[in-house]
């Protein structure tokens, strides 16, 4: 599916624009706004359950079984209608199929004001939306998010809110009616679709994996430190959890992203969804950067994690506070890619570079490529250069498998369509930086700081020579 982002006046960013590619890359100065589009990504994700064919689509299934089981009389016929649409043989299955209080339900918590800002406020950590408003300087006070989702030419759905000054947000959705859910010749709709018989098969077919909800996961920046003061957390949690210890304790919050890493990291329950070869990026992180094992340790089943590293060759194992900064940078990753996250999952990774040397960058690079080929969608936000240059490698890599000569037998390999890059700039539009074969995916003010750098280089060497020979001169 094609989704279009556009906001404007928010938080730091004047404008942006943004098409979400299978690998989405923000790049930019600090404070540019990099974090605040991917912090709104994260929370359209949440809200709305992934970014699907409508809204809320994983929820079709229940909200069947719950007219259902109101037993009216009019729900039911509908119900047997669409029982009726599905089995009809050549005819494709659209949103307009579905019944009429199903329309209305989703029409109605599209526009609901309270789900969306509520959200907004959770990630962001602000008591108010109005607090996202662009505070550098803009002279225009209203803040606007429009999604736009289209698939195939046809528009699936679209969502909008503004914000101005203390008002309520005003919130628009519209979901189109025709949007076709099920083709006529649909392999998919052949296999499972095909001669639902009865009420109960259409809810069990219903629920099958093109309507299963698509996860979000956020690496935020802080991950290195938070796994390695993982202890002293979940310390302070337990005190705090006494009414004398809130008594001593000011309270203050953290962002709805930080907050979900904590949660999913101190409850770590490996579920065991992922895939194998979204498995076999976990094994080949660990062989090629970690060059051991992430370990996850609990003394009893109601305890909190432990995370270990258990170095190649070694007998014993490391807690994340005596691990190299390495080590407590990916670790997270491989959690989640040993059990955790799946195809069409959204992951975003802020500085995937960050505590990396520039090889160790080059391969984050390629593990980024192996994600989108396992059907996983990537979001970072990144400063390296070294990243940057890998990234045009593997889509030049894609290029010579397209003309059937490449290099590799490996998936570390991308197709140019499949990325997008976008730079961020102070007081300015977010860009979009387009792959060029010879330049590869470059912003300016990085070949600028080479240049300037260059420039500082050679003068300094012309005056450490002219110095020498000065003074060989005056020597004579």
């Amino acid at each position: 599916m094609d989704v279009h982002l556009n906001v404007r006046n928010f938080g730091p960013i004047e404008e942006a624009e943004v098409d979400l590619r299978p690998l989405t890359v923000f790049v930019g100065e600090s404070n540019t706004g990099k974090t605040y589009l991917a912090a709104l990504i994260y929370a359209l994700h949440q809200h709305f359950g992934g970014i699907s064919q409508f809204p809320w689509a994983d929820s079709i299934s229940s909200y069947f079984r719950y007219f259902y089981r109101l037993r009216e009389e009019e729900v039911e016929q509908e119900i047997l209608e669409v029982l009726e649409k599905l089995n009809t043989p050549e005819r494709p299955f659209k949103f307009s199929d579905l019944p009429q209080q199903m329309h209305t339900e989703f029409r109605s918590k599209l526009a609901d004001q309270e789900d969306f800002t509520n959200e907004l406020k959770r990630c962001f950590d602000f008591e108010s939306v109005s607090k996202l408003i662009r505070f550098t300087g803009s002279q225009e006070s209203e803040m606007k998010i429009s999604l736009s989702v289209r698939e195939g030419g046809q528009t699936c759905w679209d969502f909008e809110t503004r914000v101005s000054g203390s008002a309520d947000p005003t919130i628009t959705g519209y979901i189109n009616p025709d949007r076709i859910l099920l083709e006529a010749n649909d392999a998919m709709r052949k296999t499972e679709f095909h001669e639902v018989f009865d009420v109960e098969h259409l809810f069990r077919t219903l629920g099958t994996r093109r309507w299963q909800k698509k996860d979000s996961y956020y690496l935020p920046a802080a991950r290195s430190g938070i796994m390695q003061s993982l202890g002293v957390i979940k310390l302070s949690l337990i005190k705090r959890a006494t009414r004398i210890g809130l008594d001593r304790l000011e309270v203050s919050t953290f962002s709805g992203m930080i907050a979900d890493f904590l949660e999913w990291v101190i409850s770590y329950t490996e579920i065991g969804t992922s895939p194998s070869s979204i498995r076999r990026v976990a094994e080949q992180l660990e062989a090629e950067l970690l060059e051991g094992k992430i370990e996850v340790k609990r003394s009893t089943p109601e305890a909190y994690s432990e995370f270990l590293y258990r170095p190649d060759q070694a007998e014993g194992v490391l807690r994340m506070s005596h691990s190299a900064a390495i080590v407590s940078e990916l670790a997270p990753l491989v959690y989640l890619l040993q059990g955790i996250i799946g195809p069409g999952d959204l992951l975003i990774i802020e500085e995937p570079e960050s505590h990396l040397h520039p090889s160790a960058q080059t391969k984050i690079a390629q593990t980024l490529a192996r994600l989108v080929r396992a059907g996983v969608r990537v979001l970072i936000t990144t400063h390296s250069n070294f990243l940057l240059q890998q990234i045009g490698n593997l889509i030049r890599e894609g290029e010579l498998r397209k003309q059937g000569e490449s290099t590799s037998e490996s998936a570390d390999w991308l197709d140019e369509e499949e990325v997008g890059a976008w730079w961020f700039h102070k007081n300015k539009p977010v860009t979009e930086l387009p792959f060029d074969l010879v330049e590869g995916i470059e912003p300016e003010d990085h070949l600028d700081i080479a240049e300037d750098l260059y420039n500082e280089s050679a003068g300094l060497q012309n005056r450490i020579e002219q110095k020498k020979a000065n003074d060989a001169v005056e020597s004579e």
